[in-house]
Order: structure tokens, then C-alpha cells, then sequence
């Protein structure tokens, strides 16, 4: 059982909880997700006093996912949820954060420290006496744990773990027993903001680097730059901007950095997958002599099944705790300084810059003629959704075609794209639009947020479309119907009916959810014509009220992305050992 402090032994004394919030508040959280439980009941009335608000979700699945999307735009976010039946509910949510590199702060609700202590049989555990089964669990997808059992330690675990959260941008957990959330600790320290600055490098070694990687550039007659989705997650892209401005070499993205360039540049040239790569782009970077690759992810998804065909002794890989130049790795030197110096160094007459693709949202020009055929496709779709999409946008793409089918649009200049390409939980893409929507409502902006996703997938999921309701939130769902799971069709079973979904009538969603008439619509597009007709529409893409659209697309096509991948996906799974 934790001992008090006394409180004279105190300068500032505050309750424990209101001392994490206060610190959540600190470091840009404002809404904070989750679901009531007994074991987080008291804690949550300290919220409002620290300057948060309680979002509410249906459930801790929901709330982790939702919680993923508000960290993506707002930079770190929280959860709470109660112990056991809570929080595993929350588990896949925050495993797919912690793959991708999301900051999410968990604080879970537990039974008080002596009833822990005693091993008592309390509802929601297993039934015998491990209270820690569940923290464990949490450990390996969390890359700090804190347990607040003990007044003296709390205020100095909470800083250490918060930031460690905002470094590693990973998912932290803390565990907040009952009889912990009014312990008086010191408020001190609330004076002293969480230093949330990133480690330096050692000076020689990053001028080191530095040098090696000028000489390599110097050299190199057809360099180019790639960038990832770490790029974004570190908190690099301010560095990323200048080098691709500066340099004015030949830049493109994977599909997990999509958003993390300004795609209106002139040296903007598309996304690169491998064999899924937009068209000119595979042989454009599979032919230069340097690639720059920064933050890079290379799994399967994001490769369109491993098909890089770009020799590491023509890579420099920048990364958040390293850098690697061809196959000399230097452990310790972070990409963030290395870049800044790069780019105040660099000689722009010594870089040569060669031409590069230029992705335009053209229209193939065998579905351009509507008149001929109103079937709406993959084909059409993708680049008639980059013309309406618009500068500030948030798109959040469901796993499946939406997530390789965006790969297809070349985006105004400050969009945010929001995806799971490496994690691919189906569902994510709703809860992470009501959070992502939150955040930007919180940021006091007026960004449109906007949700791709399949009528397989929302199934998972569709509950969040009330909390959507409930907080005033504005996005536009498109629903894209075609029958199921397609992308499961592509790795195996086209016709299986573990494939198929019972079909549901989406434009009753909102109704049904409760939604004001007078501040929701619906819509159902079946022809090239009614959907062309609704993004010309001014009221519509203005975005003054939720709004969803239910939209038809043949059960079996597919974006080319998708079946090259999915190809690979399925060979990859039946190989023997």
C-alpha cells in the first residue's frame, strides 16, 4: 500500500490526478478519449479542472483508433480506459499506434494498491490475484510503462513518461490505482514545463555524417529523395521542406509518407512502391545513382509486396536513431540534425538535378467519355477525387482500395493524409476520422475531414459515427460500395462468400445515429454523372455538416496498386517453409 506524504512536507500540493492531467494539458492534449469504468470513475471528474473534456466513445476499440487520429494531426494524444475489460478491448487499437509510430498516452483505471496487494478476488481480473498480467501484456506494445502506486515517485514517473511518449512518438501506458487519485503530490514541478526537445547528436559524429553524405550527393549525377512516414512521425518534416525546396532535386513519396511533401512543387514526382508505383515513377528512382530515403518503413504494403528494386549501395537512409550511407550504418546520429545541416550546406552548384515525372489528376483517357459508360471505377474515381480535394484537407483512407487508391491523386499543398498501411487493422479509418476531426476542431481550424472507406470495413466500426454526431464534428464519409472485402478477394477467395457482407443502406446511417436533418445529409451515387454533379456541388464540399455518400463501385475492380499487391500478398502467404 502506497504511504502518504505529508502535506507539509509539501510546497504546492495537488491531487495526483489533476497533477497528469495538468501535464496532458501542457503538452497539446485536449480531448481526451475512452470509456467510463468503476476503476476510472473518480479520476475523470479531475478532467474539466485541468482543461480537458471528456469525448466518450462506444468502445475502447473505438477510442484507441479514435485516439490514433487525434494524434496524427494534434501531435500526441490520451486514453483511458478500466482495468482489464477495458483496456484489452483497447489493446489492437494501440498495438497498430505503436507499429506506426503513434503517440498515445494510455492511462488505465486499476483497483485500489491494497486490494492489489492483497490479491483480492475483484471483477474484471482472471481470477487469481495477478494484477499485473494485463500491464504486462501492455509492455510490449508500449515503450515506456509507469505505475502510479507510490505519491513520492508519481509527478517524476508522469513527466519521464510523457515525454518519452512525445520522443518515441509510441504509445505509453500508465496505470492510476483508486486510491492513487486524490494522493496529494508535489505541484512544484508544474512550474517547469516537460522538456519535449529531442536528444542532440555528438557534434564530430554528426559533422561526419554530414560530410559523408555532401560527398555522396556532390558525386551522384542523378540523385533523388524519398520520403516516409517517419519523416512525419519524428517531427522532421520542417527539415524535409527546406531540403526538397532547396535542392529542387527530383522528390517522391511512399505510400506511408503520402501528405509529408508539398505535392503542388515543380520537383514533385509521385509516389514509388515498387511495382505499384505511380506511372514513370518505378523507373525514374530505380535508375538513380543516390535515392535519399527518410523515415522509410519497408514493409509489404507500403512496397506493393517488397518490389524496391533500389541497391542500398546507392541509398542513404536517414532514420530517427541513425543514419546509413550505402552499407556504413552510424548507430546514434539522428536524422534531424543530420538534414538540417545538409540542407545549409549543400552546394547547389555542385548538386545536379535531372527532370522527373509530373503526376497530374488526369483521367485515363478510356474513361473520360461518360457518355459512353457510367459505371463508376477505381480508374476514375481516384483522379476526379484529387481535383475536388483542396488545400488544408484531412483524408483519412481505410485499408483496402481507398488506402491504394490515393496513391492515384496528386494533392494540394498543405493535406494531411491519414492511413494505416503497415498495421491495416480493418475499421481504423472511422474512429481515427472522429479523432483527427476533433483535433482540428480543437486547433481552432476550419480543415475538412474527409473519410474513404469500404462498406466491408465501416461495418467493423460504424458506432463512432455517433460521437461524430454528438461533438458537432463536420466530416464527409464516403462509403464505397462494392460488395465486401475486395481487397481480401485479390489475396484469395474472389468469389468465396466469406468475401461477402450483408449489404446495409448507409444513407439510414445518420438518421439512425441521431443526427439533426437540418444539420446532416445523405447521398446515393451510382453513375460518373451524379457523383461529378455532387463534387461540383459548392454546399456540399463546403462541409457545414457531417455528411456521407454512399457511392457504387463494381464488386470486383480494384486500383491497380491493390491487385499488383495483393498478388505478392498471396504468393508470400502460401510459400513453404
Amino acid at each position: 500500500m502506497a504511504s502518504d506524504i505529508r502535506t507539509t512536507e509539501l510546497k504546492s500540493p495537488i491531487d495526483l490526478a489533476e497533477y497528469l492531467f495538468r501535464r496532458l494539458h501542457e503538452i497539446g492534449v485536449r480531448g481526451v478519449h475512452g470509456l467510463p469504468g468503476d476503476y476510472n470513475l473518480v479520476a475523470l471528474d479531475y478532467l474539466e479542472s485541468a482543461g480537458l473534456y471528456w469525448v466518450g466513445n462506444c468502445n475502447e476499440l473505438n477510442a484507441g483508433y479514435a485516439a490514433d487520429g487525434y494524434a496524427r494531426i494534434k501531435g500526441i494524444s490520451a486514453v483511458i480506459t478500466t482495468f482489464g475489460v477495458g483496456e484489452l478491448s483497447a489493446v489492437n487499437a494501440l498495438a497498430g499506434a505503436y507499429s506506426e509510430y503513434v503517440p498515445v498516452v494510455h492511462i488505465v483505471g486499476t483497483p485500489s494498491t491494497i486490494s492489489q496487494k492483497n490479491g483480492m478476488l475483484l471483477h474484471h481480473t482472471l481470477g487469481n490475484g495477478d494484477f499485473n498480467v494485463f500491464a504486462n501484456m501492455s509492455k510490449q506494445i508500449s515503450c515506456e510503462v509507469a505505475k502510479l502506486d507510490d505519491p513520492r515517485e508519481a509527478p517524476g514517473l508522469i513527466d519521464h513518461t510523457l515525454r518519452e511518449c512525445w520522443v518515441q512518438s509510441r504509445p505509453v501506458y500508465i496505470t492510476l490505482p483508486t486510491d492513487m487519485v486524490k494522493k496529494k503530490v508535489e505541484g512544484e514541478r508544474l512550474k517547469t514545463p516537460i522538456d519535449l526537445s529531442y536528444p542532440t547528436n555528438d557534434p564530430e559524429k554528426e559533422d561526419y555524417v554530414v560530410d559523408v553524405v555532401l560527398k555522396y550527393l556532390r558525386a551522384a549525377k542523378n540523385p533523388v529523395i524519398l520520403v516516409d512516414a517517419c519523416a512525419i512521425r519524428h517531427r522532421v518534416l520542417e527539415e524535409v521542406h527546406d531540403l526538397v525546396e532547396k535542392s529542387k532535386l527530383p522528390t517522391f513519396v511512399a505510400p506511408m509518407g503520402k501528405g509529408a511533401v508539398n505535392e503542388t512543387l515543380p520537383n514533385y514526382g509521385g509516389v514509388y512502391a515498387g511495382d505499384g508505383s505511380n506511372e514513370g515513377v518505378r523507373e525514374r528512382v530505380e535508375s538513380s545513382d543516390l535515392v535519399l530515403t527518410i523515415g522509410a518503413i519497408k514493409s509489404d504494403f507500403n512496397t506493393a509486396g517488397f518490389s524496391y528494386r533500389v541497391s542500398q549501395l546507392s541509398t542513404i537512409d536517414f532514420h530517427s536513431n541513425y543514419v546509413k550511407v550505402r552499407f556504413s550504418e552510424y548507430p546514434g546520429v539522428r536524422m534531424k540534425g543530420v538534414l538540417r545541416k545538409v540542407v545549409d550546406q549543400m552546394d547547389l552548384s555542385k548538386t545536379s538535378v535531372q527532370s522527373q515525372p509530373k503526376p497530374e489528376n488526369l483521367i485515363e483517357q478510356s474513361e473520360r467519355d461518360m457518355s459512353k459508360d457510367q459505371t463508376i471505377t477505381q480508374a476514375w474515381f481516384w483522379p476526379r477525387v484529387g481535383q475536388w480535394l483542396r488545400e488544408n484537407d484531412i483524408v483519412i483512407t481505410e485499408t483496402g482500395t481507398a488506402n491504394f487508391g490515393i496513391w492515384e491523386t496528386r494533392f494540394p499543398a498543405e493535406v494531411t493524409a491519414i492511413s494505416q498501411v503497415l498495421w491495416g487493422s480493418i475499421g481504423y479509418a472511422v474512429g481515427a476520422t472522429q479523432g483527427a476531426a476533433l483535433a482540428a476542431k480543437d486547433d481552432g481550424t476550419d480543415r475538412r475531414t474527409i473519410l474513404f472507406i469500404g462498406d466491408g470495413s465501416i461495418q467493423l466500426t460504424v458506432q463512432e459515427i455517433s460521437t461524430m454526431i454528438r461533438h458537432g464534428l463536420k466530416p464527409i464519409i464516403f462509403v464505397i460500395c462494392n460488395d465486401g472485402y475486395t481487397i481480401e478477394r485479390y489475396i484469395h477467395g474472389m468469389d468465396a462468400s466469406y468475401n461477402d457482407i450483408q449489404p446495409w443502406k448507409f444513407i439510414d446511417l445518420l438518421p439512425v445515429f441521431g443526427a439533426d436533418p437540418n444539420q446532416s445529409k445523405t447521398f446515393q451515387v451510382k453513375t460518373k454523372k451524379e457523383l461529378d454533379d455532387l463534387l461540383k456541388d459548392e454546399e456540399f464540399s463546403a462541409a457545414k455538416y457531417i455528411q456521407l455518400v454512399e457511392l457504387y463501385i463494381p464488386k470486383k475492380d480494384a486500383p491497380k496498386a491493390l491487385k499488383k499487391t495483393a498478388e505478392v500478398s498471396a504468393r508470400t502467404n502460401s510459400k513453404e517453409s
